[in-house]
């Protein structure tokens, strides 16, 4: 009798009780919602240098495509997107080359920069890219120079 007994209390003493168990899974959960918000907020840094990165890359296109090519191109902006226009001079009209849209951040811009085949720019442009995280601010000199500044 005195083996059973014994036998019995031990298996009493492995494993975890109910409370135990509930507040391990509330420091769980607890954690699990720090880790996801700063997740989160990584994701809406990461949105925006991406757009940053991909207008000032398509500012320089534009420019370089202007010199190589020898015609007028521009960058028209939108809230979420921007267009790459080239001005056809036998039409007399500007026609779409690209439309993109962006994801998870805002544009304003105060005019459409145009680059011109001698590298130089007219519309002179700020051009501001923002959402939750930050704001960058793009300036275009009449010279053709694009700079990129985090406000």
């Amino acid at each position: 009798m005195k083996n059973k007994n014994t036998f019995s209390s031990q298996v009493r003493e492995k494993g975890f009780s109910l409370m135990e168990a509930m507040i391990a899974l509330f420091i769980l959960v607890i954690m699990m919602n720090v880790t996801i918000t700063s997740f989160l907020n990584l994701a809406q840094k990461y949105r925006l240098k991406k757009a940053v990165w991909e207008i000032n890359s398509r500012l320089k296109y534009a420019r370089y495509r202007a010199i190589f090519d020898g015609i007028k191109v521009r960058l028209r902006f939108d809230s979420r997107s921007y267009t790459i226009e080239i001005y056809d001079e036998n039409q007399k009209q500007w026609k779409k080359e690209k439309e993109c849209f962006l994801d998870g951040v805002t544009l304003q811009a105060n005019n459409t920069p145009t680059f011109h085949p001698g590298g130089t720019i007219s519309n002179l442009a700020s051009i501001y890219i923002f959402n939750s995280w930050g704001k960058y601010k793009i300036t275009t000199a009449i010279s053709g120079r694009i700079k990129t500044v985090q406000l």
